[in-house]
């Protein structure tokens, strides 16, 4: 059979998940920026992966346990592959390496607290030098 014609069941979830549009409205903003989406803070930022290792399991999971404690959305882009920051498996299918850009957009009420936190985990190399 032909992959086209292929049908799977996806789970409910991650089918409102891929069904809803990327919120990629803010394209036009300079790459360290912060606006306003209704009554929401946008804050978009580059980030530059420079631990000696790049994004493996450790800091995708350090970052994935600073990203959730917060209730903003946040997505991380690399190379027009845009990932929710809450997953660590999108994170880790992101094959961040070392000196590779990222573009960090969060939006909600608390974006600019959950950016400077992540800002921060980039800055200290994840911990591991």
């Amino acid at each position: 059979m032909p992959l086209t014609q292929r049908t799977r069941s996806v789970p409910s979830g991650f089918a409102k998940w891929l069904s809803t549009p990327a919120r990629d409205c803010h394209a036009g903003l300079p790459v360290s920026a912060t606006s306003e989406k209704g009554h929401e803070a946008v804050v978009v930022r580059e980030l530059v992966v420079s631990n000696k290792v790049g994004i493996h399991a450790r800091p995708a999971a350090m970052f994935v346990k600073i990203a959730s404690r917060y209730t903003c959305d946040i997505f991380l882009e690399k190379d027009g592959e845009k990932i929710n920051g809450k997953s660590i498996m999108g994170l880790l299918m992101l094959a961040a390496g070392p000196g590779s850009r990222l573009r960090l957009e969060a939006s909600g009420k608390d974006a600019a607290q959950a950016t400077a936190e992540i800002e921060d985990l980039f800055r200290r190399k994840f911990d591991e030098e």
